[in-house]
């Protein structure tokens, strides 16, 4: 019998060919919106700006961007694309995690560009290092790099509106986390090194974009997530000369995405308070449930549970001895949703430090805590360097008689894990919400989009969550304030079939996990009047109507 290495063979031929293919078809759509695209002359530019969702790929977020300009084209709106002609000394995917000072993949970067905005308007920035700011840089802590401004008196020729200073550090820190997987950034020589690199890029950026925003004059400047540093130095520059930003993310369907005038990591959703769901609203939105609590969902192209599997007879026999199940629900410690959940506690692991001491005062309590399922994301370099399964070694958690520690790969359902709770300890994961759907309570350490809503329960304070904790745990029987049920769903729905806007008619997965190709389609299909996603992004971009996508085509 034959090893199995012809078919991995086979595999990569089929891989090339749907990749041509996929080149092909991009190229095709790209000349026939270049002959049948017609700009009106008297209106001013959308400005694009999309370095951080792709190399050589084409990733949902860089697919969604390609397809919202097509979409805008075609409207008659002039697009001018703000395009990385090796633009930065060290970008965020490029960054090479053994190597900090390996350069990026700039020739395959740059000629995907060239694929990608065949015929479209482009305005190429190439890095140049600024001299003084380098030298400024150097031999500087790690705290005192994210610390690091740029006073006002120094940016006269960005032409800000509003003079603040660059806060170059903070625009990067999220970045460099993500890049290296963790919070907790080593003072040490190497990362040093890519801080400033990043530092120094970021600052040319926001050079370069204002030297852009000069030429241009755009009302409105389209720009992918806005937290990774090239990007983030860019929208800082825009909104602090008033020009009209529109951010956007992965949806929450597939094939989806979200756009919103504010900060597109943090899922701004605004929903009426005279909304409630129709019967058939209702039922929707639980074939979705019934779906999800089997595992069977991706995000962003990804699907974390490959299997799902019950509690075992060994767990149950152990969750017996105790008074109540807690279970404690993690996330990754470098994603950007981080940002803006460090609200109460620094970071997630200071909250998980509170858990703990929670822990040691209940001995009658079982605490299960549960890895986040990216936390250790198989055949990637995703694997989080500061990871919860680290924490539990260091702190001897697992030792503890009260405490059972569940693992990123670990398969078992969280769903039958949160029907024996008596209430869920969450950072900011999505499972909080779903718990709040089912009517079990929730008690947040960090702010999570659904926390917009009152949906769960989210202490102001360190003190106030310590005491929340110790209310919960004792009581006999919480009283759930009948309007979390409500608004949970009220969110979910409008987080999955109005925020989340549909472009599946146009994508289909991709060879390459989280990567997509584009679809067979033709030219007219991009036009508003055929399409209803499109319609929705553009006439939110050109218009600035609402990014919630139209209930007639639900």
């Amino acid at each position: 019998m034959q090893p199995p290495k012809p078919k991995g063979i086979l595999a990569r031929l089929r891989a090339k060919k749907a990749e041509w293919q996929n080149k092909q078809r991009i190229h095709r759509l790209a000349s026939q919106v270049l002959a049948h695209a017609h700009p009106e002359q008297n209106r001013k530019p959308v400005v694009v700006f999309n370095v951080s969702s792709r190399l050589t790929g084409l990733s949902q977020n860089a697919s969604f961007t390609l397809l919202t300009t097509w979409g805008l084209r075609l409207m008659g709106a002039p697009v001018i694309h703000f395009v990385c002609q090796a633009g930065m000394s060290h970008c965020v995917l490029g960054t090479n995690r053994q190597d900090y000072t390996s350069p990026p993949p700039c020739d395959a970067c740059i000629a995907q560009s060239h694929r990608l905005y065949h015929g479209a308007e482009v305005s190429w920035f190439k890095y140049q290092q600024d001299t003084l700011l380098s030298k400024e840089l150097e031999n500087q802590s790690i705290s005192r790099l994210v610390d690091y401004e740029i006073p006002p008196a120094d940016l006269r020729f960005l032409n800000l509106k509003h003079q603040e200073p660059l806060p170059l550090g903070h625009l990067v820190l999220p970045s460099i986390r993500w890049a290296l997987r963790c919070h907790h950034l080593p003072d040490d020589e190497p990362t040093r090194y890519l801080m400033q690199q990043y530092m120094l890029s970021a600052y040319f950026i926001a050079k370069s974009f204002a030297d852009l925003l000069d030429q241009a004059n755009p009302d409105v400047a389209m720009i992918f997530n806005g937290i990774m540093y090239p990007e983030a130095a860019a929208r800082w520059v825009a909104i602090k000369r008033d020009v009209c930003v529109v951010t956007h993310e992965v949806g929450f369907q597939p094939f989806s995405t979200f756009f919103t005038s504010g900060d597109a990591t943090a899922y701004p959703i605004h929903i009426p308070d005279d909304f409630a769901l129709s019967p058939a609203q209702n039922e929707r939105l639980d074939t979705y449930l019934e779906q999800r609590f089997k595992g069977k969902f991706t995000m962003a192209g990804i699907r974390f549970w490959p299997e799902m599997t019950g509690l075992d007879e060994r767990f149950l026999q152990r969750a017996a001895q105790f008074r109540q199940v807690i279970p404690v629900f993690t996330n990754v410690i470098f994603d950007t949703s981080q940002i803006h959940a460090n609200t109460i506690f620094a970071h997630m692991f200071d909250w998980l430090d509170a858990v703990l001491k929670v822990i040691r005062h209940h001995p009658d309590t079982l605490f299960v805590i549960r890895a986040h399922p990216d936390e250790m994301r198989p055949g990637t370099a995703k694997q989080s360097r500061e990871s919860v399964r680290n924490w539990v070694f260091t702190n001897q958690v697992g030792s503890l008689p009260n405490v059972n520690f569940i693992d990123s790969q670990e398969y078992i359902s969280s769903y039958e894990l949160m029907q024996r709770s008596k209430f869920l300890m969450v950072y900011n994961s999505s499972i909080g919400l779903e718990a709040a759907l089912l009517g079990v309570p929730v008690l947040c350490g960090g702010k999570a989009r659904y926390t917009q809503y009152p949906t769960v329960f989210l202490p102001a304070s360190v003190d106030e969550f310590h005491q929340m904790a110790k209310k919960l745990l004792r009581a006999e029987k919480i009283d759930l304030p009948p309007e979390f049920q409500r608004n949970a769903r009220r969110f979910l729905y409008y987080q999955l079939y109005r925020a989340s806007i549909p472009f599946g008619e146009f994508l289909q997965t991709g060879p390459r996990p989280g990567f997509v190709q584009v679809r067979p389609f033709s030219w007219k299909q991009l036009l508003p009047e055929n399409s209803p996603g499109i319609k929705t992004v553009v006439n939110g971009i050109l218009d600035g109507k609402s990014f919630l996508f139209d209930e007639a085509h639900e």
